[in-house]
């Protein structure tokens, strides 16, 4: 399961590189559709990993209430560290109409994705 929020993080950092996203968009779907986290977990979790500076206080409130899972938050906080480096790279290289595009599908393939799984268990 480490590896799973490591690759959440990376994933989260190059499209947050790309798009300027990370938090709502991304990282609390992705812990909830692909590491079965519950909702309130895996928002939790979210705001453990971008801490510094954004999440700080939120964080501590969910920790306190014990909904914050510290290892994967870490492990995603890397995962953001280094994906951000390349999404941003990798923007440089795509034109306005290549990245509104890209944005837009992008949203899209996640919403499709929580509304047909709104229904399961986790």
């Amino acid at each position: 399961m480490h590896l799973t929020y490591l690759a959440i993080g990376l994933c989260a950092g190059v499209l947050s590189g790309l798009f300027g996203i990370g938090g709502g968009v991304l990282i609390v779907p992705a812990l909830m559709l692909v590491a079965k986290m519950s909702p309130i977990e895996a928002i939790a979790t979210s705001l453990g990993s971008l801490l510094l500076p954004v999440g700080a206080l939120g964080a501590y409130e969910y920790y306190k209430n014990g909904h914050v899972n510290v290892i994967a938050s870490l492990l995603v906080a890397l995962g953001l560290l280094v994906g951000a480096y390349f999404g941003a790279r990798w923007a440089q290289t795509l034109s306005p109409v290549q990245m509104k595009r890209a944005f837009a599908l992008f949203l899209v393939i996640v919403a499709a994705r929580m509304w047909f799984t709104a229904g399961r268990a986790g």
